[in-house]
């Protein structure tokens, strides 16, 4: 996350470059917690499919779709007679996702490496487009959005979720904070573009979505708890998968990483509860349609 993104084209490149890597490094520990991310997710991800239209025969874009946990939901939805395309950046998370649909027995779900803001996909070839908490890594969201406009069949709906504020996601400005206070960086603009918080800016979503040409645009904001036995389960997903605060701490020694952790772990402690760990979210679902054709 370190790569600047000021140069439209060289900072990008490099931006995106770094974002793959990461999440190829990453890729095997998000998969490992499937489950959990699944108990999380369910209800978000329920709710956007029903927003952005998802229904039976229906052909589906699932953008960022990391190991594809959201990605079989949507094939359940579609059915035998639909269609799911999933696509990543990251080849390692793609082809996850890919084994995940086979083992899954989802004959109609198909993965390919792209680039979210090019998604090299024909004009209107979708019914409907999700994507979960991936819209806000893209360096340029609008770009991403017009794609996804671009790959819908006029009346298509869309929805993504993302991350909403700072102060309705603490657990991420923790990890954050701490993060670059033990590399010695500076603190950073929450909602500065390809960060975890970077769409959460009230009205900021809504705008884009519009800006990309999207009517009927509607946000929802979805309280999403991540609960968990204990704070050390909490760790143990954001040190395997989290790849962020990864990618900040890997410059550390191993001594200056651990004393990381441990402050991270000191301030997150704070989310016990009697039955176990609960991690405050809240999720922004936005949804929009592509406009009909004039006739």
């Amino acid at each position: 996350m370190n790569s600047s993104i000021d140069d439209p084209i060289n900072g990008t490149q490099a931006f995106k470059a770094s974002m793959r890597a990461q999440w190829d490094t990453a890729a095997p520990g998000w998969n490992a917690h499937t489950t959990d991310i699944r108990a999380w997710l369910h209800k978000p991800t329920d709710a956007m499919c029903r927003m952005a239209g998802v229904r039976a025969g229906l052909r589906v874009l699932d953008v960022a779709a990391g190991s594809g946990d959201q990605t079989l939901a949507v094939a359940q939805a579609v059915g035998a007679q639909g269609y799911v395309l999933a696509t990543d950046l990251s080849p390692a998370i793609a082809a996850l996702a890919r084994d995940n649909a086979i083992r899954a027995g989802f004959a109609n779900v198909e993965t390919r490496v792209a680039d979210g803001e090019d998604l090299g996909v024909p004009e209107a070839s979708f019914d409907a487009a999700v994507c979960r908490l991936g819209l806000m890594f893209f360096p340029d969201p609008l770009r991403g959005l017009r794609e996804m406009h671009r790959a819908l069949r006029p009346g298509g709906g869309v929805c993504t979720m993302v991350f909403s504020r700072p102060e309705k996601n603490p657990c991420l400005t923790i990890l954050m904070s701490t993060a670059l206070k033990h590399a010695g960086l500076p603190a950073r603009d929450p909602f500065l573009a390809g960060g975890l918080l970077s769409l959460g800016q009230p009205g900021r979503i809504d705008a884009l979505f519009r800006s990309a040409g999207f009517h009927d645009v509607a946000t929802t904001a979805l309280d999403a708890p991540f609960c968990l036995p204990s704070v050390d389960h909490y760790l143990a997903f954001v040190r395997s998968s989290a790849s962020p605060i990864l990618q900040i701490l890997r410059q550390l020694d191993a001594a200056s990483a651990e004393a990381a952790w441990s402050e991270m772990r000191d301030r997150l402690v704070a989310f016990g509860t009697q039955d176990g760990w609960e991690g405050p979210n809240e999720l922004l679902l936005t949804a929009g349609r592509r406009p009909e054709e004039a006739t």
